[in-house]
């Protein structure tokens, strides 16, 4: 994916308290935002640094947070338009970024030497779930392991997901039920990501509401932040009855289309977004992610969010503001709060569109695992050209 730095500077998240989910996500639009890394050259832009916009939004009894604390220019319209800023030259502080192999050739292939050399050198490991962690609802052999001798050895360990079917109370379920002890602020979703940004721009000041094609995940992260919402599994089993005549309604105060993984996606849901996005003036389109093909289950790859989010651009001619990976919101929050060098934290992933990016992208250093997507033989082969740092079968290979 192509991004075309314009209008969104980001900044920080301010952690709220440790037992909450403040470890937010913002959006990464292709067309629409811009990203300034860094404190410092958030100050070089004349944005006055502070350590929160709006504060923290709790979610009750749930336990559930959002840190609010990356900035809007105070220029740059709601939703995108003029005003672009360049992106700092260097990482945290000022220190100089990561850069990527030249080539697949050129990665490193893990061994025991090799992967002892990573670990030593990384402070942080920000890890995709799908394909990476599990596939499907199966744990791939090992991986509890692994994540314990990480943080035996004093590494930091966060997930990032851009599946957006659970909330971040979802996959604290689910790593539960897969005998994983992960920390509830470890966990990062394109669901939350989605609810990030509409908080953080504001949108609930519109009055308007917001359009889901998807499912749970995404109410769930929209009702912790008060964003009101239509469609979502309430129109799974919705039809159309063609017939003279017949229009199908749809709300005019609908102000945003939320796309995200969608297994029940049918025609009534394609249908009332793009007339959402083609006659409401103004409405968003917002894409969790564009993802081509997912893990549902371990026996083989399934249609992802790309699909969904293909049928509207294809209705609509528009393309989305992206929530999730590669999305650099997370890399900087991270620098600021613990004070380190992008250089030492690595993305592990399984794919290269959005995982070695996002980690390449943003300074960072990245591990490409062949336990889900990618294959050796797309990887060496002649068409690709995103090289990781480090490659190997799967997160196993690093003891």
């Amino acid at each position: 994916m192509r991004a075309v730095w314009a209008t969104l500077v980001l900044t920080v998240f301010v952690l709220a308290q440790a037992d909450a989910f403040s470890l937010g996500m913002s959006s990464l639009s292709p067309s629409q935002l811009a990203f300034t890394k860094g404190s410092g050259a958030a100050l070089a832009q004349g944005i006055p640094f502070r350590p929160s916009v709006m504060g923290a939004l709790r979610g009750g009894s749930s336990g559930l947070s959002m840190g609010s604390g990356y900035f809007l220019r105070p220029d740059a319209p709601r939703g995108g338009g003029a005003g672009v800023s360049s992106p700092s030259p260097g990482g945290f502080g000022g220190a100089p970024l990561s850069v990527p192999p030249s080539s697949p050739s050129q990665s490193t292939k893990l061994t025991p030497q090799t992967a002892a050399q990573m670990i030593d050198e990384t402070e942080v490991f920000i890890f995709d779930c799908d394909g990476v962690i599990w596939r499907g609802e199966v744990l791939i052999d090992g991986v509890g392991e692994v994540l314990n001798r990480l943080r035996a050895a004093g590494k930091k360990v966060f997930f990032v997901t851009n599946n957006s079917t659970k909330s971040r109370k979802g996959y604290k379920a689910k790593f539960d039920s897969l005998g994983l002890n992960v920390q509830p602020e470890e966990i990062f979703s394109s669901s939350f990501a989605a609810a990030a940004y509409l908080e953080q721009t504001r949108f609930r000041d519109t009055g308007k509401k917001v359009y889901i094609v998807g499912e749970v995940g995404i109410q769930e992260e929209l009702d912790l932040v008060g964003v009101p919402w239509i469609g979502g599994e309430a129109d799974k089993a919705r039809t159309i009855e063609l017939k003279k005549g017949y229009a199908l309604p749809h709300d005019a105060n609908v102000g945003a289309v939320v796309c995200g993984f969608d297994r029940y996606i049918n025609y009534y849901k394609i249908q009332y977004a793009q007339l959402c996005l083609n006659e409401n003036p103004g409405c968003e389109f917002i894409a969790t992610n564009l993802d081509a093909v997912t893990h549902l289950t371990d026996a083989q790859e399934w249609a992802g969010n790309g699909a969904m989010t293909g049928a509207l651009k294809g209705c609509t001619n528009r393309e989305p503001t992206v929530v999730g990976k590669p999305s650099p919101l997370m890399i900087d929050y991270l620098t600021s709060k613990f004070n380190i060098q992008p250089s030492k934290i690595m993305i592990v992933g399984d794919r290269l569109d959005t995982d070695v990016l996002f980690g390449n992208n943003n300074g960072c250093k990245s591990t490409l695992v062949f336990s889900g997507v990618t294959t050796p033989e797309k990887y060496m082969g002649p068409d690709n050209k995103i090289a990781a740092y480090y490659y190997g079968n799967s997160i196993v290979d690093f003891f």
